[in-house]
């Protein structure tokens, strides 16, 4: 149900990019799909300042907020949060399998196409990180991507077995990375007044921060993302990395046994998907759904809540994610071999090819509307208001993209990641009556 491959597109020793008749439609419309799910995520808890606010404050706001903002931050917890950028990171992992199966095709190595398709990725997430927003992925896949490299030659089996020790059981890990001192201490009351201090240290930095976001200029913002990011962020990130990882395998594991390419030959695939990562959603995503709700009614509090419940939670909410993630992935495919649903969803494709652009400007349009150097709305709309900020940006995204897209085979974006990769600018405009193509000068 893809486009076929045309026959000027055919397989050549000559590195190049995708050739939109190359694409296969169903990734594009994954990729545009997660896209909308991502930009509700980093809204809804970084963009609105949520993450910043004292934990009292966030309790005692959740305890009293309208019934529209509470089944909306309840909707989004259980079906939303983890689940996209599981999606974005599977389809890294798939993207890698595709761009490889094309260079065995041309009987080239992918090595050194690929290094410099990262190392460019590295360079501008670092820039996207510091300079416009510290919730960047781009310089996170873009080093993890290298150790890609170190897989391509696995079986599927040594695939499947490293991705969910990485994508489920790495939870645990993340847990002793972050409670290490904690976990270190001599006697409980020692490990609970590391705890408590640790906690103290991390509000103080998040109030500065939150300041800076609300009422400083962008350079005050940049510096206060600096600080931010080397002194409270990194250990998360560090935490959940190679759980990220391990959803990159699972695409590897994906795109190498092209399921995705031949979808009507995997049905029953995807509907098994679908139930069982159904069953694993709602066990996962249920778990974190009981702990919040203890932690609202008081019954546990960060400092009384038992040293064991983040171990067993946080492999349950990997395995929530990753649940709800096939349910979402399997449904659509299933889906789009209809061709009413194919002609309704396809819509998505062309944001799902400009991804990059579309959510470089998700950043920018963010810290504009949210920044106290912009229209200031942080910690100002409650989570229903922050999903109709969400849906009426992206709505502005599909329509734009697709207008882009009808005169041009790149994103922005897109275009300055292919031809900082390809050493050379490439062709921008699509052809023209003549069948010209206009080179976009370097």
């Amino acid at each position: 149900m893809t486009p076929a491959p045309s026959e000027s597109s055919a397989p050549s020793a000559e590195p190049r990019p995708v050739d939109s008749g190359e694409r296969l439609a169903l990734l594009d419309t994954l990729r545009g799909f997660a896209l909308c799910g991502v930009f509700i995520s980093n809204v809804m808890v970084w963009f609105s300042g949520r993450v910043f606010l004292p934990r009292e404050q966030v309790l005692a706001a959740m305890s009293n907020a309208s019934l529209a903002d509470t089944i909306t931050w309840q909707a989004f917890s259980v079906l939303v949060a983890g689940k996209f950028i599981t999606i974005f990171s599977f389809l890294f992992g798939l993207g890698f399998a595709v761009q490889m199966g094309r260079a065995e095709a041309r009987g080239a190595t992918i090595t050194p196409l690929y290094v410099r398709r990262l190392g460019v990725m590295l360079v501008m997430g670092l820039a996207h990180l510091f300079l416009i927003w510290y919730g960047d992925i781009l310089s996170t896949y873009a080093a993890l991507g290298f150790g890609l490299l170190l897989f391509r030659g696995r079986s599927d089996r040594t695939l499947l077995i490293s991705a969910l020790l990485l994508a489920v059981g790495w939870g645990i890990v993340g847990v002793v990375i972050l409670k290490f001192p904690q976990l270190m201490a001599d006697t409980p009351e020692a490990g609970a007044a590391i705890a408590k201090a640790a906690g103290e240290k991390s509000a103080a930095i998040r109030a500065q921060t939150l300041a800076a976001y609300m009422s400083g200029s962008w350079l005050d913002a940049t510096k206060a993302t600096a600080n931010f990011f080397f002194r409270d962020y990194l250990p998360l990130l560090v935490a959940i990395t190679f759980s990220t990882f391990g959803r990159f395998l699972l695409g590897l594991l994906a795109g190498r046994r092209r399921i995705f390419h031949d979808v009507p030959q995997h049905l029953r695939l995807f509907r098994r998907l679908l139930g069982w990562g159904l069953v694993a959603g709602v066990i996962g995503s249920g778990s974190g759904l009981v702990v919040q709700q203890l932690m609202l009614k008081k019954v546990f509090t960060p400092e009384t809540l038992p040293t064991w419940v983040p171990f067993v939670t946080a492999p349950l909410r990997h395995l929530g994610e990753l649940g709800f993630a096939a349910v979402y992935v399997a449904g659509l495919t299933l889906l789009f071999q209809r061709a009413t649903w194919q002609r309704v969803l396809g819509l998505l494709a062309p944001v799902g090819r400009m991804a990059l652009t579309n959510y470089l400007s998700q950043s920018i349009i963010s810290v504009l509307f949210f920044y106290g150097y912009g229209l200031g709305f942080i910690t100002k709309l409650g989570p229903a208001m922050c999903v109709v900020y969400c849906l009426a940006v992206f709505a502005v995204q599909v329509v734009w993209s697709h207008l882009w897209l009808s005169r041009f085979r790149f994103g922005p974006a897109e275009w300055v990641w292919r031809s900082l990769t390809y050493g050379k600018a490439q062709p921008m405009r699509r052809a023209d009556a003549s069948g010209q193509r206009t080179t976009v000068p370097a």
